[in-house]
């Protein structure tokens, strides 16, 4: 599934009323350990399909949803399912640790 750009605008339907799980990825362009997640997403959400989606939230634009979710460092990635809240993680995830995180 191709990775999405969340804000606060279209957060309630591609986040909250979407039928697979999300990945929210908090960022910011000057983050460089952003910069190293990134590809990685962006090849986990291709390997992934239709199965999961990915969504970035760049916390400099979208500081209203880096507050509501307590992000507190770069990157962040948050797991909802259904539009409920999972679980996080900070720093740089590596592939096979991107797969023991979406697993419910």
């Amino acid at each position: 599934m191709e990775v999405v750009t969340i804000t606060n605008e279209n957060f309630e339907q591609e986040v909250l009323a979407c039928e697979v799980p999300v990945i929210l990825d908090f960022w910011a362009d000057w983050c460089m350990p952003c910069k190293m997640q990134s590809p990685i997403l962006d090849a986990f959400a291709g390997e992934m399909g239709d199965s999961i989606k990915v969504g970035k939230v760049n916390v400099d634009e979208e500081a209203a949803l880096a507050l509501k979710y307590q992000i507190m460092s770069i990157p962040t990635l948050i797991l909802m399912n259904k539009g409920e809240f999972i679980k996080r993680v900070s720093g740089v995830q590596q592939a096979d640790e991107l797969k023991k995180f979406v697993s419910i």
